[in-house]
């Protein structure tokens, strides 16, 4: 029988990639995608398929839509979607964090943050709902922990992760009952290179007294995609950090 498969944008490091590393180890065919880092991406192919698993890598910039259009057909007519006949797991990843002053930021930031976190998700599960729907497929969405918070600085990336989750919650009413849409909400997972004494603040107040793992989030997503009872939900792997009052 062919192997299940997954896509997953952003996948070529950090989060994504481990992802791709726990369905892999599953027994799914693995469809990585970059948009620039290409050679990570090769990378992580190539240390996928020595170890005996299906993998390949697709590149397209998400914030054009001819790319994303072009992405969304690569995906549709891979081989190992062809083979399995349609597609079981789509993981939406691919995001950029960054902190901007309010009084600082651009429309042009905004519109681009709403591309890649809100249109690009959408434009990329209406195009491969046909191959999900045709093995009962899943939807994840990496949201975040933002949800009733003021974070300061930070209003283009949680303004449009709650677009996302929003647009993921109304996709499981609209999917259902073919195709199951969910989200899962990482907390401190990876710092970024410019809050590393921000990100060692947030540590401290977490009740688990740890930041989270790459492998956290991507056994929360695959929970998700092995769960066919579930859609509709948001999951926080967060250590509990959502139990603070902000």
């Amino acid at each position: 029988m062919p192997a299940k498969v997954c896509f997953v944008t952003g996948s070529g490091r950090r989060i994504g990639a481990s992802i791709i590393r726990k369905f892999a180890e599953e027994g799914y065919a693995v469809l990585i995608h970059v948009s620039t880092s290409l050679e990570a991406g090769e990378s992580l192919k190539s240390e996928l398929i020595g170890k005996g698993c299906q993998a390949d890598l697709l590149q397209g910039d998400l914030s054009d839509e001819e790319q994303t259009e072009q992405l969304v057909s690569l995906v549709s007519n891979h081989p190992f979607v062809l083979q399995r006949g349609g597609l079981d797991v789509l993981v939406h990843n691919a995001s950029v964090y960054s902190q901007i002053p309010v009084d600082e930021l651009s429309l042009e930031t905004m519109r681009f943050l709403n591309r890649l976190h809100v249109e690009a998700p959408l434009q990329i599960s209406q195009g491969l709902y046909p191959s999900l729907s045709d093995v009962n497929g899943s939807i994840i969405a990496l949201t975040d922990t933002s949800a009733g918070k003021a974070w300061k600085q930070l209003s283009h990336y949680t303004a449009s992760k709650a677009g996302l989750r929003q647009l993921m919650l109304n996709l499981a009413g609209e999917y259902a009952p073919n195709v199951r849409v969910n989200c899962v909400a990482p907390g401190a997972i990876l710092s970024a290179d410019w809050e590393h004494e921000h990100f060692n603040k947030i540590v401290q107040s977490i009740p688990l007294k740890r930041s989270g793992d790459p492998s956290d989030v991507a056994g929360a997503v695959y929970f998700f995609a092995s769960s066919p009872y579930l859609t509709g939900q948001e999951l926080f792997v967060d250590g509990g950090w959502n139990l603070n009052p902000s």
